[in-house]
């Protein structure tokens, strides 16, 4: 992972707090997540774990939030490319945490396979064509620290959440829902920002989208789990990239998808 990537928003560095014990950080131009164990504040798991070189800055965001030292009890993957894993070496090798994913993601994460290169055909636009240079596609080989996602969907330090198969965008790509809030973490299965258009991007403009076309490996697989997370009828969409969306937003913006 040492090709550069230049791009970065206007909302890098930001901490929000969507919904009462979520934190959202974004990272340039990825969203991670810091999550709140039910009943006990000062506990919590990372959701993703951002752009190259950046580990130093999301465990500063950790600190702000649960003290010096804080660490989690895990860290959650919603899939493995670049710019969901770009710290996440450095990060287990500071904390050395259990970090979980979809078996399916697996060979991405063992260093058995890289992932496709991006298509600089699939679609318009400056992020498009340069997609190939901008974005690197290498695995990574944590094998000592990965394990699966449980068959019964349910997260281990996550009460009320459970894990849901999104795959189309990578094969082992997975979502998360929290059955009471109604409160969907959709990574890059379903995002609120067309990351297709370089100004978009920069300036975050809020608008639903499809998970973006050049770096998508199965498109029939990635439409049918976007059906999936919308049958689900969340009251709070977040994604890996873009801004929190909420149901009446969602509504409006549905008919807008490709």
């Amino acid at each position: 992972m040492n090709k550069k990537i230049p791009v970065t928003s206007v909302k890098s560095g930001h901490l929000i707090e969507p919904a009462p014990g979520i934190h959202q950080y974004t990272n340039q131009v990825v969203n991670l997540f810091f999550i709140d164990i039910e009943g006990d504040s000062n506990r919590w798991v990372l959701i993703d774990a951002g752009m190259p070189k950046s580990a130093d800055e999301i465990m500063e965001q950790a600190e702000k939030l649960y003290g010096k030292g804080a660490r989690p009890e895990a860290i959650y993957l919603t899939h493995g490319h670049f710019d969901h894993i770009g710290s996440l070496e450095k990060l287990i090798s500071v904390w050395d945490v259990p970090v979980y994913a979809h078996k399916e993601e697996f060979p991405y994460l063992t260093g058995e396979l890289d992932y496709p290169k991006p298509d600089p055909n699939a679609g318009k636009g400056m992020v498009v064509k340069l997609s190939p240079k901008l974005f690197p596609n290498e695995g990574i080989d944590i094998s000592g620290n990965i394990h699966p996602y449980s068959d019964d969907h349910q997260l281990p330090h996550l009460p009320g959440w459970q894990w849901i198969h999104t795959p189309g965008h990578t094969p082992g790509h997975v979502s998360f829902y929290h059955h009471d809030s109604r409160i969907l973490i959709a990574g890059d299965a379903l995002i609120t920002v067309k990351q297709e258009s370089l100004s978009h991007v920069l300036t975050q403009q809020k608008e639903l989208d499809s998970p973006p076309d050049y770096l998508t490996q199965n498109q029939d697989l990635a439409f049918r789990s976007i059906k999936v997370i919308l049958s689900m009828k969340p009251q709070l969409l977040l994604s890996g990239h873009g801004k929190p969306m909420n149901v009446e937003e969602l509504n409006k913006s549905v008919g807008d998808l490709d």
